[in-house]
């Protein structure tokens, strides 16, 4: 199968086939191994088992497994290559905003503090 466009989903994805577009996904976004993914990729969580050609970027972890490539940028909070994987690209790690975690749990914002 062949799919040439845009996805948005909510629930995880899983593509075993050819993707061309722009991947948007909420949820965990995984390659299969017979995957061939030429887009950007914008995810919480991805999972290269084929190839895939385009920027990546996740709120939380990718994982480029043992015969998974990848050929573009990645900007992630955390990252694991397999060994026998292929990676080219840059890695930027980026780290929670510690701040704006604190108050979606509700603690109180501190706008100034008394000297």
């Amino acid at each position: 199968m062949r799919i040439k466009g845009e996805i948005h989903a909510r629930e995880e994805l899983l593509v075993d086939g050819e993707v061309e577009g722009v991947i948007e996904s909420e949820s965990l976004f995984t390659i299969g191994p017979n995957g061939k993914v030429r887009a950007n990729i914008r995810a919480c969580e991805v999972v290269i088992f084929g190839s895939v050609h385009g920027d990546v970027e996740v709120t939380g972890k990718i994982a480029i497994r043992e015969q998974g490539s990848l050929i573009g940028n990645i900007k992630s909070s955390g990252i694991s290559i397999d060994d026998g994987a292929y990676f080219k690209g840059s890695i930027d790690i980026i780290r929670p905003d510690l701040k704006a975690a604190k108050q979606a749990k509700g603690e109180p914002k501190i706008v100034a503090a008394a000297s």
